[in-house]
């Protein structure tokens, strides 16, 4: 094998990223840092010119925001961050969990010991708490994506991502006053560790109802801190 051989191996070519999806992902970070507040309407000319782009992809990225369900458009040029609501978590949890179990249950027997060593280095990132939050939402994401991918479609995966993304918004409100404390990084740990645990007995039914649990507990726990807020 020559050197150029082994250089074509090792370098991977970079993913162009567009210009409605960076200014999709800086909208969906703001909404999720709360920088942009539920209920907020804003206009088209004030995030194209702080972004310093037309109003072509912020239109784009919008609509992508408004599919994820952050983002209300209105007919003109502004729109709106969408408000919280419990019907509104109550839907997104009815339909992960009329997915993400099943998926679970299916993939844990198709998972490799690389996959597994991926997911556990998930879960060791949600345990550090040097870390910013925003790296472990990230890392968070992708435990459940990599957990679920073996055994979903496309169409899944598609579904899924809009729900997580939707979602994350509750999740961040309902863990904000405990993002700071220690114990509540090695409570994260501890609990995707249990998942994981039962994700490496590959037992269908066993994974499914830990997925079920986990994602129970979440919505209960996202319900608590939206009841002092929600209308």
């Amino acid at each position: 094998m020559t050197a150029s051989t082994q250089k074509r191996q090792l370098v991977r070519s970079l993913a162009p990223i567009s210009v409605p999806e960076q200014v999709a992902k800086e909208i969906r970070r703001s909404i999720l840092s709360g920088e942009l507040r539920p209920g907020q309407t804003f206009s088209l000319r004030e995030i194209s010119g702080q972004l310093g782009v037309s109003f072509i992809p912020v239109r784009e990225a919008l609509r992508e925001l408004e599919a994820q369900g952050l983002v209300v458009t209105h007919p003109g040029k502004s729109a709106m961050v969408a408000p919280l609501s419990h019907d509104d978590l109550h839907g997104i949890y009815r339909l992960r969990r009329q997915l993400e179990p099943e998926i679970a249950g299916r993939a844990c027997k198709m998972l490799t010991d690389d996959d597994l060593l991926r997911l556990e280095a998930y879960v060791g990132v949600f345990g550090d708490e040097n870390l910013d939050i925003d790296d472990i939402y990230e890392a968070h994401h992708a435990f459940h994506y990599e957990l679920l991918r073996p055994a979903a479609t496309a169409w899944d995966l598609r579904i899924l991502d809009g729900l997580w993304h939707a979602g994350e918004r509750y999740v961040r409100l309902a863990f904000a006053a405990r993002d700071s404390e220690p114990e509540e990084h090695h409570r994260r740990g501890h609990v995707h560790t249990d998942i994981l645990s039962i994700v490496r007995t590959r037992n269908p039914k066993k994974v499914a109802a830990a997925t079920l649990k986990h994602l129970d507990e979440n919505e209960q726990i996202a319900l608590r801190a939206l009841d002092p807020i929600a209308p």
